[in-house]
């Protein structure tokens, strides 16, 4: 049911969760299609369904002059070109009610970003092109809560609806991860996702650039595998470091195959 719109995701019958991934931005078409590339490699291999993942625009910068992407029409273009290059379904985060229409020419999946879950407008206006829609559990809400942004999409008779986790306000610069959200929003009858890279972001840091922690998406990633999550989330980039946009919390993408073999492992246990 989760891939119904999906005839373009590989092993999508495989038992294994399904992971979105790719850099937090497009950056350039030749860096997409070597990190899709390189993680759908890395998939075929466990069978992973794979959903390639960049925001073709990041409107939610800390400061005025971060880098929000190399134009709207270029960004989506790319994204469709690694598309079609790799047979993949496709991601992207929007913004506006007007993004969904456009957007959903491009890519296969919309991506609501967490701090407009409840945005009715925008949920509504994404429902309405008939793409899956997956909504990010603000870092503000229950997960109980989602259940509302569920129902808004619904209403709008597009049962393709799909929630991820990216962690919840802890004071003023850190998050935490409860995970009781994943079985909580699994009982709505949607796939849950956990997003292991925002959920160790470090926000609106005094120098104006999010922190965040990598080294510890293996630790977040494998307990959502163990407590049932449908799927991954993870940023990736061959360079995080001179990666454009949220490189502090990105997973260097040579580390990202064993992490995958540790995640199988585990979802087979669990599954036995």
């Amino acid at each position: 049911m989760k891939f119904s719109k999906l005839n373009n995701i590989h092993h999508k019958d495989s038992k294994q969760f399904f992971l979105i991934a790719g850099p937090c931005v497009v950056e350039s078409e030749q860096l997409c299609i070597d990190i899709a590339g390189q993680v759908l490699e890395m998939c075929d291999k466990f069978k992973i369904p794979y959903i390639f993942k960049a925001s073709y625009r990041k409107a939610n910068r800390t400061r005025v002059d971060s880098y929000t992407g190399e134009g709207d029409d270029i960004g989506l273009n790319i994204l469709q070109n690694v598309s079609k290059l790799y047979n993949i379904p496709v991601t992207t985060d929007i913004h506006t009610d007007e993004d969904a229409a456009i957007a959903a020419q491009y890519v296969d999946i919309l991506q609501i970003p967490a701090f407009l879950c409840r945005q009715t407008s925008l949920l509504v206006a994404a429902a309405k092109t008939n793409r899956i829609v997956n909504v990010k559990k603000g870092q503000f809400a229950s997960p109980e809560a989602m259940q509302h942004a569920v129902d808004k999409i619904r209403f709008c008779n597009n049962p393709d609806v799909w929630l991820t986790d990216r962690g919840t306000c802890f004071g003023y610069h850190d998050l935490l991860v409860d995970y009781r959200s994943i079985p909580t929003m699994k009982s709505f009858d949607v796939p849950v996702i956990m997003d292991c890279t925002h959920s160790l972001q470090q926000p609106n840091q005094t120098s104006g650039i999010t922190g965040g922690r990598p080294d510890l998406i293996p630790t977040i990633a494998k307990a959502a595998i163990a407590v049932g999550a449908d799927g991954l989330f993870i940023e990736t980039h061959p360079n995080p470091s001179q990666a454009k946009s949220d490189g502090a919390n990105m997973l260097p993408l040579h580390e990202l195959e064993n992490l995958l073999l540790k995640l199988v492992r585990i979802r087979e246990a669990v599954l036995d």
